[in-house]
């Protein structure tokens, strides 16, 4: 009988498949802590943290209010923004005295792209090093009243890598409790103890180091010069008091009292009269005040040479680009020589403070500077508050859980040099009529149940 063609086909194949099975090596059994389980590893949807974004964003789609966050921005002026077709006074800017509009610093940023290109290129420890960088550095230490300084390219590694270099599993850091997470991270990296002060309680500190600071070889204590999640200070001589007693660094975080502190902006050593040689580590960000993009470590030459060589951050990230440094420092020159800009900027956050209290605002710890929360408690009505003042044409983010602690949401407002009186106001106005209709909503439900 003739051979089927197909049928020898499929012989054929079930003998190659057969002979491939017996070719391969054994299989490994699998791991019991697996067996059972679909693979995930390359599902980042399994993860907690996706989950968790997932259902805010559910609830939020659910109740009708748009997420508050990454809306793009068309930038108008330095106190107008448009988001969509809205126009807002805009108080989500860190542009603290309005620099980052200044026909000066946009021509420096442009000249140095011109003369030395876009990026630094490399590492500035093994080429990157350009002439631009040190010149910002010195102006830097030179305004603080410091021996050095050094600039890196990322404000939140500034005190990772910073805090990471200095200390390590035998030292001790002291927080405030408000601390921001760029410190809580430092720390965690270092494997130094960490213990958590209540918010700017110098005395509680002095009396902790006075049982325990034998136990450690080193110390540190961490403060900011101005809280960027309620807008007040630290009582500094107290601190470099208790920080000397005990044989202790302090470091100051100045992200956000740089340019706002201080007759002419040098921040809180200038604003309470401190001798800033006193405090061994001073930190600060140049996107904020500076208009441009990174931080700074200053202090003494001893302290600027070891991170120079051997900070994380610093060692194996590229350079500060060009147009940033420019910015940077032509930002610092103009803020030294206009203190005018830090005093309207003084007077706008003491009359955005002054005007919310007399409208039955709860404006927290704010001593009313750049920063002044208005604090509404419970984080859903804050979402609807946030949602109703921009749509009343006020961007003001909402802070919430567990950025905050439960029933500490809040809306945050950055005021600047440039808002107008009439605009603050307005402002002000707005979120008193948005906060009061949602409370009286609450009220009505509360009694329909």
């Amino acid at each position: 009988m003739a051979e089927n063609p197909l049928l020898d086909s499929l012989r054929q194949a079930r003998s190659a498949r057969r002979q491939r099975r017996q070719d391969q090596p054994a299989e490994t059994p699998r791991d019991d802590t697996t067996a059972g389980r679909p693979a995930t590893g390359y599902d980042f949807t399994a993860l907690p943290a996706f989950k968790q974004m997932r259902l805010q964003q559910a609830a939020a789609e659910l109740i009708g209010i748009d997420s508050p966050f990454f809306r793009v921005h068309a930038h108008e002026d330095p106190s107008r923004t448009l988001i969509g077709n809205m126009r807002c006074i805009n108080f989500g800017s860190y542009n603290y005295l309005g620099l980052n509009d200044h026909p000066e610093v946009r021509a420096a940023a442009a000249e140095a792209v011109d003369r030395y290109g876009v990026s630094a290129g490399a590492s500035r420890l093994v080429g990157g090093e350009h002439a631009y960088h040190r010149p910002l550095e010195e102006d830097i230490a030179t305004a603080l009243g410091t021996e050095d300084a050094l600039c890196f390219v990322s404000g939140h590694a500034t005190n990772v890598s910073t805090i990471g270099t200095l200390m390590g599993p035998k030292d001790l850091v002291l927080v405030d409790s408000l601390i921001h997470n760029s410190i809580s991270e430092g720390v965690r990296l270092s494997g130094a103890q960490r213990m958590s002060f209540p918010h700017n309680d110098f005395a509680w500190v002095d009396e902790t180091l006075r049982r325990v600071r034998r136990q450690f070889d080193r110390v540190l204590i961490v403060v900011e010069g101005l809280y960027s999640m309620d807008g007040d200070f630290p009582d500094l001589p107290r601190f470099v008091e208790v920080k000397s007693r005990h044989d202790a660094w302090l470091m100051v975080d100045e992200a956000h009292s740089l340019g706002v502190l201080g007759a002419t902006g040098r921040g809180i050593a200038e604003h309470q009269n401190v001798d800033p040689r006193t405090v061994e580590i001073w930190m600060g960000t140049m996107s904020k005040t500076l208009s441009s993009c990174g931080g700074y470590i200053a202090g003494s030459k001893a302290l600027i040479d070891i991170l120079r060589y051997s900070a994380p951050g610093f060692v194996f990230s590229v350079g500060l680009a060009a147009p940033l440094a420019a910015a940077a420092r032509k930002s610092l020159e103009i803020m030294l020589r206009e203190p005018e800009r830090v005093a309207r900027l003084a007077e706008n956050g003491k009359r955005f403070r002054t005007r919310a209290r007399e409208a039955g605002l709860d404006t927290g710890l704010s001593e009313g500077f750049a920063v002044t929360p208005v604090i509404i408690g419970d984080s859903l009505r804050t979402a609807f508050v946030a949602d109703d003042v921009l749509r009343a044409g006020v961007n003001a983010l909402p802070i919430i859980a567990p950025a905050v602690p439960d029933k500490q949401a809040r809306l945050r407002f950055f005021l600047t040099s440039e808002h107008s009186a009439h605009q603050i106001d307005e402002a002000v106005t707005k979120t008193a009529e948005a906060v009061t209709a949602r409370q009286d909503e609450d009220l009505m439900a509360r009694l329909r149940t």
